[in-house]
């Protein structure tokens, strides 16, 4: 399966661009391309993407399914 630079995004969870500039500045290896130049992304490729992306995330809740706390807006209820 190959997939685009698009298709690869929305499974990594970014954007097109994000991925294009993770690219240029080195951050993640670049994946092959066709003999048109144009990048195409195996199971792989994406699977490496997703787990760099994933390292950049904050971690998940502790709680999940707790409301997160509202700071205080300072006007007396």
């Amino acid at each position: 399966m190959r997939l685009s630079t698009r298709q690869a995004a929305e499974r990594v969870g970014g954007s097109r661009n994000t991925l294009l500039r993770w690219f240029r500045e080195g951050r993640v290896a670049d994946v092959r391309r066709d003999r048109n130049g144009w990048r195409f992304f195996a199971p792989e490729d994406v699977a490496r993407i997703k787990a760099y992306a994933e390292r950049l995330s904050p971690p998940p809740e502790l709680f999940p399914g707790k409301a997160p706390a509202r700071p205080e807006s300072g006007v007396a209820g």
